[in-house]
């Protein structure tokens, strides 16, 4: 009984000392930059307001919308990242066990016997037996042993064992695990992100492609109808060979346009597809007859640097690994130190199956295990200088992520205000083509320009139609790209 009580004092005292933790605690990633209250680049349509998680809401395409719900709920993408979340989260739950004792239960039947007793043999295995039955009294298990020297052992017992976490070796890998969960959850809304982001590329391009289209079409038509009417005009001898020439290489230009353009379209119909986890074509009728490119909003919300800073699920990444790596590091220091391990089993032992669980066969073994290799010839310091340079690396990792999400964000700001003043003079080119047609029309009536002119006024009014067209698709191409650098496209559950 006094034996036990050891045991529970040794026990108690182990519990006691388990608060200690070796090792750098992890207190937030450093300060990388000044974080100003403003974008640099941000131009007048910015507002710094809270922007919005669903921003693609903000062009007006229900299309659009209902492909986002589609990538989102069916993407092969987002299930391998949901999937990676609860394989970490399993990992926390299996480290978090690891604190805690470990407990079996075994049965066992045993036979043993004397060989020389089964073969026949006489001398030395009586002479064992004599000495062994004059030696023990109780103890001689041969006088009820079966004949032949054979002995029956039946065994039940239960054991546990419970690493005392000492100095914060298991708790740091918890602390760990903890930090790869969370990084795994921000691997999701990454893939978030990038997904929307994917969508609303392709489905710009599909719109661009498909209006691209049509007017490369009305302008074939018109060249067509200006080498018809200039065939005309040679034959009555007003042309010369050269000028038909001329307006025909035209024509086979224009017309050479037209397949890149529809290889384009086939192009991001299969991209949607895939992205919606469809076959190829399964897209081609229900986006038969998107709309025109949608324009960006007359003002976008952008916030702060501080905000996005806190938004951005590749920076959330970084800082989970380098709270990850950083923990890693007590690991590493604690494994320095011994290891101190309660073990203890019960049971009951007994030669016959009906005398198994009498009091007298009753059995317990109790007590503390010490392993420690403070010798181990620089293994433990070289695991520990390791630890520290992979926390090291992890620390720069997240300096350069928070640096290049800065850059990319003031990047994509640059580009979208350049690009709006772009499509703002492209419309008015294209004003100015369209009086340019409607002042040429007029003259037709009153008989002082031919056709021709007003169909060549007509060319330019469709090219001008056409460069406006794509400058508007890059536009929202740009605010998209800008919405992906400021990290939109998920929403916290936080709030945040």
């Amino acid at each position: 009984m006094s034996s036990l009580k050891n045991c529970v004092l040794t026990a108690g005292l182990a519990l006691g000392m388990t608060g200690c933790m070796v090792g750098p605690d992890y207190h937030g990633a450093p300060t990388v930059t000044a974080t100003d209250k403003a974008f640099v680049r941000a131009d007048s349509s910015a507002t710094a307001t809270q922007p919005t998680a669903q921003w693609w809401t903000a062009l007006g395409h229900p299309e659009l919308n209902h492909l986002i719900e589609e990538t989102l709920a069916s993407n092969p993408g987002v299930d391998v990242a949901r999937a990676r979340v609860r394989e970490a989260r399993a990992t926390l739950r299996q480290q978090t066990a690891t604190g805690l004792p470990t407990t079996g239960a075994s049965a066992a039947y045993l036979r043993t016997a004397n060989i020389s007793s089964l073969l026949g043999g006489g001398g030395s295995g009586n002479g064992a037996d004599s000495d062994a039955g004059g030696t023990g009294g109780s103890q001689s298990g041969a006088a009820s042993a079966p004949s032949g020297g054979a002995l029956n052992l039946y065994v039940v017992g239960f054991d546990a064992t419970w690493e005392l976490d000492f100095f914060g070796g298991n708790r740091r890998a918890v602390e760990g695990a903890s930090a790869s969960v969370a990084a795994s959850e921000a691997h999701v809304a990454d893939a978030i992100v990038t997904l929307t982001a994917e969508v609303a590329q392709s489905y710009i391009a599909l719109c661009d492609a498909r209006q691209r289209l049509k007017l490369t079409q009305q302008d074939l038509d018109i060249e067509s109808h200006l080498v018809e009417l200039m065939k005309l005009r040679r034959a009555g001898g007003a042309a010369t060979d050269l000028d038909v020439v001329r307006l025909t290489n035209q024509l086979d230009t224009t017309r050479a346009t037209l397949p890149p353009i529809r290889a384009a379209i086939t192009e991001q119909l299969n991209r949607l597809a895939a992205l919606t986890a469809r076959a190829p074509g399964a897209l081609d009728t229900e986006l038969a007859n998107v709309a025109a490119v949608p324009a960006p909003p007359a003002s976008t919300a952008i916030g702060d640097p501080a905000a996005l800073l806190r938004r951005r699920p590749d920076i959330r990444v970084a800082e989970r690994q380098l709270a990850q790596h950083t923990a890693a590091v007590g690991q590493s220091v604690a494994a320095q130190f011994p290891k101190v391990s309660l073990l203890g089993t019960v049971g009951f032992a007994a030669t016959h199956p009906e005398d198994l669980f009498n009091s007298g066969n009753f059995t317990y073994l109790a007590g503390p295990l010490l392993q420690w290799t403070p010798w181990d010839f620089g293994r433990n310091r070289a695991r520990v200088a390791q630890a520290n340079a992979a926390r090291d690396e992890a620390e720069a990792n997240y300096r350069q992520t928070v640096l290049n999400a800065l850059a990319d964000a003031e990047t994509s700001l640059a580009r979208y205000g350049q690009q709006r003043d772009a499509v703002t003079d492209l419309a008015l080119a294209r004003a100015s083509a369209q009086e340019s047609y409607r002042l040429t029309e007029l003259r037709l009536r009153g008989g002082t320009a031919a056709t021709t002119d007003v169909l060549d006024a007509d060319t330019r009014r469709t090219q001008a139609d056409l460069s406006y067209q794509q400058g508007l698709a890059q536009l929202t191409q740009d605010y998209v790209a800008l919405q992906k650098s400021l990290g939109l496209g998920w929403v916290d559950p936080a709030g945040g």
